[in-house]
């Protein structure tokens, strides 16, 4: 009876862990993120002044918001990788790394995306876009007006090649297109939240 009762209580523990973990590693990112009591809506078309922190051409412009400690945010660095090798000509990618706990370097943030490309540390660029959770990808015209905020992917593994939002609507602006419109799993924050970038 008492062997009984132990491997119950035993398998009991095993199924809560493997709960738990799956509730740590998985689904609390499958989850919308919360909205700030203070968040101020930015709507799309809304012009986005970033003067005072980056430099424009005439280009479209691309900020990938990350986060190096976010498992969503390491999951799709390589679907990131592929963009800003397959539009780096066209539009200018900038990443901002939105992260209070640690200190990274420019240059450990472009090795991760193996890219020379603009980083910046600035957490008021997310308040300006309107961005509450990494990862995020704000895609402006060249005009600077909001085109895109939202999710890369439906997964975060970034391997439904159906459900590419961020690439869809770079393909849109660059054929010059009205934005597309997109379903809830495309503009509803996912991932880890903002400001401390932890669920």
């Amino acid at each position: 009876m008492k062997k009984k009762i132990l491997l119950s209580l035993w398998f009991t523990l095993l199924l809560a862990s493997i709960g738990f973990l799956f509730w740590q590693n998985e689904f609390k990112y499958s989850l919308p993120t919360p909205i700030p009591k203070n968040y101020h809506t930015i709507a799309m078309g809304s012009k986005i002044d970033l003067s005072q922190c980056c430099a424009f051409d005439n280009k479209p412009v691309f900020f990938h918001f990350f986060n190096p400690d976010c498992p969503c945010s390491r999951f799709n660095v390589p679907h990131v990788s592929g963009l800003i090798k397959k539009y780096g000509d066209k539009i200018n990618f900038k990443i901002v790394v939105l992260n209070k706990q640690k200190t990274f370097s420019i240059k450990e943030i472009q090795e991760k995306f193996g890219a020379e490309i603009p980083v910046y540390f600035d957490e008021g660029i997310a308040q300006k876009c309107g961005v509450i959770s990494t990862p995020q990808a704000v895609l402006l015209d060249p005009s600077h007006n909001l085109y895109y905020r939202g999710n890369y992917n439906k997964t975060r593994y970034c391997t439904d090649a159906d459900s590419n939002y961020a690439q869809m609507a770079i393909d849109s602006l660059l054929k010059q297109n009205n934005a597309p419109s997109f379903n809830a799993l495309a503009l509803r924050a996912y991932g880890c939240s903002l400001p401390k970038c932890t669920k």
